[in-house]
């Protein structure tokens, strides 16, 4: 089935792992990568093209670090541009309708600080992850809810400032087989008009 990665890094050029991560994906077929960031530096996104791109696909994944516990500015941008009413929930609206959500994300911590179970005996400054990374998430998959989307568990990379080759390489392994069970976990969706 279809996948659609939206890559959406701040950064110029992307980080080590995001763009070890996007090449991967690249490999995978039935999958295109479409990188935010290059396509509208100046934060202009177009709604039409956008929509056209997910309506031609019936996942999508939205890769992009955990940016102050939660997106980059223009993925925050996209979502507000792209996911309109009319078009993606609200009324009629069906676009969106049995398309899979997801992302993948990675992050600066460990896993056990995205665990929601740090002891605050070990962050004496009290400067550690309180929640769990589910709970950052939970916005996203209100937001996939409202627009009538199936919402699949993120694929996540940990301490992603730290990785060495062979762990990269791990990663990006993983992550072309989180690509290929996506796109069996699609819905395939009715041809338009049917």
């Amino acid at each position: 089935m279809p996948v659609l990665v939206l890559h959406a890094h701040p950064n110029t050029p992307p980080s080590r792992v995001n763009a070890a991560l996007a090449a991967a994906a690249r490999s995978v077929p039935g999958v295109t990568v479409h990188d935010l960031y290059e396509t509208y530096p100046h934060f202009f996104v177009d709604a039409r093209r956008e929509q056209a791109l997910v309506e031609a696909h019936e996942a999508v994944v939205f890769q992009h670090p955990i940016y102050w516990y939660s997106a980059p500015p223009l993925l925050k941008q996209w979502w507000d541009t792209v996911l309109e009413e009319g078009w993606a929930y609200g009324g009629n609206a069906s676009a969106t309708v049995g398309r899979t959500w997801t992302h993948a994300l990675s992050t600066g911590g460990s896993e056990h600080s995205y665990s929601g179970r740090v002891d605050p005996a070990d962050d004496p400054a009290g400067r550690a992850n309180f929640f769990a990374l589910d709970d950052y998430v939970k916005p996203w998959r209100q937001s996939a809810r409202l627009c009538g989307m199936r919402w699949h568990p993120p694929f996540t990379v940990h301490e992603a400032g730290r990785l060495d080759d062979a762990q990269l390489a791990d990663a990006c392994a993983r992550y072309r087989a989180f690509l290929v069970a996506l796109g069996a976990f699609a819905t395939p969706l009715p041809p338009p008009g049917a």
